[in-house]
């Protein structure tokens, strides 16, 4: 008996992984169109936040005149 519950131990990892494994790949098979321009959307909303950062990163780390270039 202690034997037959070692070998189950031993099967379950690998199977477990090969069942997960076969999930993933049928969920991966489901992309649509409206996915993808959804996507493409958040992707393109990203680019822009980003560029916006950007910008003002620059604005802040502008160095401000001297007072002896003022003069």
């Amino acid at each position: 008996m202690p034997e037959s519950l070692y070998a189950l131990a031993l099967l379950a990892c690998p199977v477990g992984m090969g069942a997960m494994m076969w999930m993933m790949m049928r969920g991966s098979k489901t992309s649509t169109a409206e996915d993808n321009s959804h996507k493409q959307a958040e992707l393109t909303a990203l680019q822009a936040q980003i560029d916006q950062l950007q910008a003002q990163n620059r604005d802040d780390h502008r160095v401000p005149p001297r007072a002896s270039d003022r003069a």
